[in-house]
């Protein structure tokens, strides 16, 4: 009887053993079990949640599974320098992160390749502010600006190049750190009640849609002319996931492109679902230019 008992009870385990390996992980897309997790980095940017979002759409469409791991720029590069992260999908060059790339040249594979070539970084003025359309005009509204700069997140390149241009200029200002969100929401609080701000902004950016901005002239030249947009792997990512590789490097989009997929993401948004079913809608709306890069 004891015997019988014990075969009973290894057979239901058996059962559940191999039932459990049968199924598959929802994640908004099929996923097929036999290939491995992808750690991608995230940032709280409105062009970073759309393409990681359009990406784990993608990838997980072909068989992948993707964690994301919501941290700043430079935990992000210490993360892929120490095997603890595959992918950063963003990384700004010639200029905002070449801080990073000096520092893990020899850790970190940063792409040759880019997936957007129109970039733009710079400080950035309500249109409204007729008297100050350069940098070097900045000295001479101190007081109306209080004295600071709204900025975002205190780990991205282009803060690290703001504190650059704060005393090339001389200026007589302090950069402010924030989020993303939340430098985003003082600045539609300030335009709405017509109020001095200064921000650090760039393109591709759904704010320029909405609202009147303008970037300060920059003599010089310390954000650069046009910035490209390139991914950073770590050492060894196209050996485990050569297929991946090849389609990150294969991955092009214009302003167009992820202007549309930036808006798909903020609509979901808007309607209190996950930035995921805009990727979802935008990948399956534009299936055949997907189809470019993954084939």
């Amino acid at each position: 009887m004891f015997k019988k008992g014990v075969t009973f009870i290894l057979t239901v385990i058996a059962v559940m053993v191999l039932s459990a390996c049968g199924e598959t992980k929802e994640t908004g897309t099929e996923q097929n079990t036999e290939k491995p997790t992808i750690d991608m980095g995230q940032i709280s940017w409105a062009e970073n949640i759309a393409v990681t979002n359009m990406w784990k759409v993608i990838l997980e469409e072909q068989g992948y599974h993707v964690e994301f791991h919501l941290l700043d720029m430079g935990t992000q590069m210490a993360a892929l320098a120490n095997d603890e992260l595959d992918i950063n999908v963003e990384v700004w060059l010639p200029i905002q992160d070449a801080e990073y790339v000096k520092q893990y040249d020899e850790q970190i594979n940063f792409s040759e390749e880019t997936w957007y070539d129109n970039a733009k970084v710079g400080l950035v003025v309500p249109a409204y502010m007729e008297d100050i359309n350069s940098i070097e005009d900045l000295n001479d509204f101190t007081d109306e600006f209080q004295g600071k700069i709204t900025g975002f997140d205190p780990g991205a390149g282009t803060m690290l190049v703001v504190q650059d241009v704060i005393e090339d200029y001389n200026l007589d200002y302090e950069l402010l750190p924030s989020s993303e969100p939340a430098m985003l929401e003082e600045l539609e609080n300030a335009i709405e009640a017509e109020e001095p701000i200064i921000v650090p902004l760039w393109n591709p950016h759904r704010v320029f849609s909405s609202l009147d901005l303008k970037y300060l002239e920059d003599p010089m030249n310390m954000f650069g002319e046009v910035e490209k947009i390139h991914h950073a792997t770590r050492i060894g990512f196209s050996e485990d996931f050569p297929e991946v590789a090849e389609w990150i490097k294969n991955w092009k989009m214009d302003d167009e492109s992820i202007g549309e997929l930036m808006t798909y993401v903020k609509e979901a948004e808007d309607d209190g679902k996950d930035a995921i079913a805009g990727a979802e809608q935008w990948v399956e709306d534009n299936q055949d230019l997907v189809d470019e890069w993954i084939q």
